[in-house]
């Protein structure tokens, strides 16, 4: 209900700011009042992220987006380069138990067992870069590619029966980058602030292996949207 809560007061927040954007854009389209090529400004907001391949299913684990920004205008109207330099945090978050067939004592038979409390933090450095359509009022969406360097990853879940042998993380260690695609739309506001939403899946597996033993497939892909706010110096 908390998480729900602060969503719903994130819309209610951009919904009163994209009002008042409106009216500034009757007498103001430009989120500039100068012609510049470079544009530089910051983006804070939250990810939506499951990962493909694993036990669990939903947008339940929520992170950190946040970092830089520099647009590069390649003509006088529409088209934009951007480079980003973010925090992210990703992973994914089991709220609903599943099933799993462990060995135990390392013998033939096998035990269902209920895996729950699901915890994977993945915090990566990231750089994206995109290629933006802008329109009349400075809205814009874009396409492009990003790379993540890995920079700490932790893996949790507790099941109703005691595993042997015990699982391992480090043995199953997750990759030290990851490569996107990236999908995205930003709403102008008011003047240099934006609301941003964004796509984004990884192109390679982000994972080197799985244990057999908990029934995963050796492919996890990081799959995520983010929602954030941005803000364009003037």
């Amino acid at each position: 209900m908390a998480k729900i809560r602060k969503i719903s007061a994130l819309i209610l927040f951009t919904v009163v700011l994209g009002a008042i954007g409106r009216r500034a854009g009757a007498q103001e389209s430009w989120y500039v009042h100068e012609d510049r090529t470079f544009y530089a400004g910051f983006l804070a907001g939250a990810n939506f992220t499951q990962v493909d391949g694993d036990d669990f299913k939903g947008y339940h684990k929520v992170g950190v987006n946040v970092g830089g920004i520099v647009y590069a205008r390649l003509d006088e109207e529409h088209l934009a380069a951007s480079m980003e330099i973010l925090f992210s945090q990703k992973g994914a978050r089991g709220t609903i138990p599943t099933t799993l067939t462990p060995n135990i004592n390392g013998s033939s038979i096998r035990q269902q067992a209920i895996m729950n409390n699901y915890h994977l933090n993945l915090n990566y450095a990231e750089v994206p870069v995109m290629l933006n359509y802008f329109d009349k009022r400075k809205s814009h969406f874009g396409a492009g590619l990003s790379y993540s360097q890995l920079v700490q990853s932790t893996e949790k879940f507790t099941t109703d029966v005691v595993l042997n042998p015990a699982y391992d993380q480090y043995k199953y260690p997750m990759k030290k980058y990851d490569l996107n695609l990236l999908l995205s739309g930003s709403l102008h506001l008011w003047q240099g602030l934006f609301m941003n939403l964004r796509f984004q899946y990884s192109l390679l597996t982000i994972r080197k292996d799985v244990d057999a033993n908990l029934g995963r497939p050796n492919q996890q892909y990081n799959n995520m949207f983010t929602l954030r706010l941005m803000y364009l110096f003037i």
